[in-house]
């Protein structure tokens, strides 16, 4: 069996931000563009996606007319080599909704759901390439052992790019200007 047999050819070659853009939404699903090559991620569990819809849509709720919140979103981080993120759960500026792409100047922060698999992704490299990009706001969401997840924040330092430790939740989320928002999540 060959790697041909196994994943397209364009998966095995560097993708530019052109090329990318030319693809259908269907080719653009589940995957990400990391330094131009395509990372393909695992289909994340029911659990997963249903946290990360209650996040959304309660920053959706809070976040007022000027910022919006959804799923399943690209971030250009970078053009060249392309970098294409896509976090669990976005917030951005209302009035780019139409743009494409999304660049971190219209987003104010982003939500990663670490699954099994994605710890290191998620934990380490990701939070990297969004302060780097610029995003003033990253949170990891860990699935604990008891059901009730726990929210990590972290707050762009723009002087350094690098994010500093904010503060810690579960169960209930309680998250400050630049919006407010409560969510029960000992349910999910």
């Amino acid at each position: 069996m060959t790697a041909e047999m196994v994943a397209p050819a364009w998966m095995h070659t560097q993708i530019s931000a052109e090329q990318y853009d030319s693809w259908s939404e269907e080719q653009c699903a589940g995957i990400e563009i990391v330094d131009g090559m395509v990372v393909v991620s695992p289909s994340a569990s029911k659990r997963h996606n249903r946290l990360a819809r209650i996040l959304a849509n309660a920053l959706d709720a809070a976040a007022g007319p000027d910022w919006n919140a959804d799923t399943d979103f690209d971030v250009r981080l970078q053009d060249v080599p392309l970098t294409n993120r896509r976090p669990d759960v976005i917030v951005y500026r209302a009035e780019t909704i139409d743009l494409t792409p999304t660049r971190p100047e219209h987003v104010l922060l982003v939500v990663e759901v670490v699954s099994p698999g994605s710890e290191t992704t998620d934990r380490v490299v990701k939070v990297d390439q969004y302060a780097k990009a610029g995003i003033p706001f990253y949170w990891r969401v860990e699935q604990a052992a008891t059901g009730v997840p726990i929210i990590y924040t972290y707050v762009l330092d723009p002087a350094t790019k690098a994010y500093r430790d904010g503060e810690m939740f579960t169960g209930v989320i309680k998250a400050a200007a630049p919006f407010s928002v409560t969510v029960d999540l000992g349910a999910v």
